[in-house]
């Protein structure tokens, strides 16, 4: 043992002994597609009423914002596709949420007006990146992975 793991706490010898989490390339590619996807078309959309952004209603305003900013992340996750894996939870998240909150209780009363029936069906382009995610990856890195110390090492 070398004398700087020497000096190091037994706990930290044995996490950076851990072998790092890693995917095969064609599962990175994979969530690359997603990110593609959701770049390109949150740019397509979105980026065109950053003109008019200022005569929006400010929860608008926001949301425009908002899911500009996911664009740019997720043109940032073609590059780094395992650092931006949260980008890819966060937009299955709140759809899922939102159709199981919002939409689902208005399919099942039969009343689902024209603006929600329309944004069910743009929310539906959250298919390919569930099955993009790789799942397994995200139980075994943010479920049963220790996570980061609270304070620092003595």
């Amino acid at each position: 043992m070398s004398n700087l793991t020497a000096s190091l706490p037994e706990a930290a010898v044995t996490l950076r002994a851990a072998a790092p989490l890693t995917l095969p390339p064609f599962r990175l590619n994979l969530m690359r597609g997603g990110f593609l996807l959701m770049a390109v078309g949150l740019a397509v959309v979105k980026w065109p009423l950053l003109l008019h952004a200022a005569s929006l209603p400010a929860i608008e305003g926001a949301m425009l914002c908002i899911l500009t900013a996911v664009s740019l992340l997720a043109f940032l996750g073609l590059r780094y596709p395992i650092a931006m894996l949260p980008i890819l939870m966060f937009e299955v998240l709140w759809k899922v949420l939102w159709f199981a909150i919002v939409a689902l209780p208005h399919l099942i009363a039969n009343d689902l007006d024209a603006p929600t029936e329309s944004l069910l069906f743009r929310n539906l382009f959250v298919i390919p990146i569930i099955a993009v995610t790789p799942w397994d990856f995200v139980w075994k890195r943010y479920v049963r992975t220790r996570g980061e110390r609270w304070t620092r090492i003595r």
